[in-house]
């Protein structure tokens, strides 16, 4: 049986912000890139604070996760399937970016 390993370099994520509408991104550094959220250091959610993440999936490349960030943008990724992803999305792997 051959195994490959799969190396995570980045990130697509959704965060759902104070206003209640949701912010996409993605990052190489999903820590990093919270933190960042968190304390106001991001333009475009710094109005929209507290945020939360509700949702992450893992690329291999950062072109592949800013390709999925396009694709919740502009609604290829149509608004129930997204309130689908984020309600089935498992709490527990939330927990480490808490």
């Amino acid at each position: 049986m051959l195994y490959i390993a799969i190396s995570v370099a980045a990130f697509a994520y959704i965060l759902r912000c104070a206003d209640g509408r949701y912010y996409y991104g993605s990052t190489s550094d999903l820590s990093q890139r919270l933190a960042e959220h968190h304390a106001g250091r991001v333009r475009s959610t710094r109005w929209r604070l507290p945020v939360e993440l509700v949702y992450f999936e893992e690329h291999e490349t950062l072109a592949e996760a800013r390709q999925r960030e396009h694709s919740f943008k502009k609604g290829r990724t149509r608004r129930k399937t997204i309130e689908l992803m984020i309600q089935s999305f498992p709490k527990h792997r939330l927990v480490p970016f808490a």
